[in-house]
């Protein structure tokens, strides 16, 4: 019996495509719970096929299965590098094609909770950003700046994902903060000061249930730690802040630095760096981290500085 057949007798909807382009086309007409694509196909091979899924925000989280003639080594590891879930081998065993069709379909399910989980902490995240207007566009800023200095640092990919994640929910526990406090405009009085230091384990609070958020609750937590161990909320010192913490709070701080705020102008990019290189001699961030960090942003001015140039000689 057919892949199809077996797969109907089991009570599943099956939709067929005959070439790899078809597919794609019948992809945008639903959501699947489940691909199985033959390596070879007309007009687009499978690979390119899963590819294409694969990078596509409304298709990657679908599985897809490979079928692959018997000890295919290159195709398993090619269907690997395009991203498959899982192969299948000619012929079809129909035990085992109905386990592993029904295993990865209740993944799909549940990495779809997930998702939906994941996009609900970043609404609520925009949402507590939007409560201070004073702020303007300042996780979308640290997203990217994120995603450039991580990779500036040569970090490992999931390690940038983590760092842009933390530029959406760094602040996340505000949420818990009373906006007698959270806007106010003036100093805090210490009652006030301890009520907002609370944020940070409020946050944590918040992502620690999400198995996905464990790289990114280190940065919620300890982002405002400092490298003498003046920092709040654990006082922890030197290497033992979490690195990505490190990392975040170099950004962060200097994108407060450049933002004009009801309490300050924005201050210029030298300016900024200067107050860096300030709070490094007092002991508060890591002296070689701030100095890869002023690299990283000179020569990300050089590129603006240089792109600014050749608009205006064209």
């Amino acid at each position: 019996m057919t892949a199809v057949a077996l797969l109907s007798v089991e009570g599943y909807e099956v939709l067929e495509a005959d070439s790899g382009p078809a597919a794609l086309t019948c992809m945008a007409g639903g959501n699947p719970d489940l691909i199985l694509l033959d390596v070879m196909m007309p007009g687009m091979d499978g690979f390119e096929v899963c590819r294409h899924l694969k990078q596509d925000e409304q298709t990657r989280l679908i599985p897809v299965i490979f079928i692959t003639a018997l000890n295919d080594r290159r195709s398993r590891l090619k269907g690997i590098e395009a991203g498959g879930d899982d192969f299948l081998t000619k012929p079809f065993d129909q035990l085992e094609l109905s386990a592993r069709v029904k295993s990865l379909v209740n993944q799909k399910r549940l990495n779809e909770d997930l998702d939906h989980a994941e996009k609900v902490l970043f609404s609520i995240a925009r949402t507590i950003e939007s409560r201070d207007p004073n702020t303007g566009d300042h996780c979308e800023r640290l997203v990217k700046r994120g995603k450039d200095f991580g990779e500036f640092l040569d970090l490992p990919r999931l390690e940038v994902r983590n760092l842009m994640w933390g530029g959406y929910l760094h602040d996340i526990g505000k949420l818990g903060i009373p906006d007698s406090v959270l806007l106010k405009t003036g100093g805090f009085s210490p009652e006030e000061w301890e009520i907002m230091k609370q944020h940070v384990k409020i946050g944590e609070q918040i992502c620690q249930p999400l198995r996905t958020m464990r790289g990114v609750v280190p940065i919620i937590r300890h982002h405002h730690e400092r490298w003498d161990g003046t920092g709040y909320p654990d006082g922890l010192k030197g290497d033992d802040i979490p690195f990505l913490a490190q990392v975040f709070q170099l950004i962060d701080i200097y994108d407060a630095l450049t933002s004009e705020r009801p309490y300050k102008r924005a201050f210029t990019h030298e300016e900024s760096l200067a107050i860096l290189a300030e709070e490094t001699a007092k002991g508060w961030r890591n002296p070689d981290l701030v100095e890869k960090f002023m690299e990283f942003t000179r020569l990300a001015i050089q590129d603006v500085e240089a792109a600014t140039s050749a608009s205006k000689v064209a």
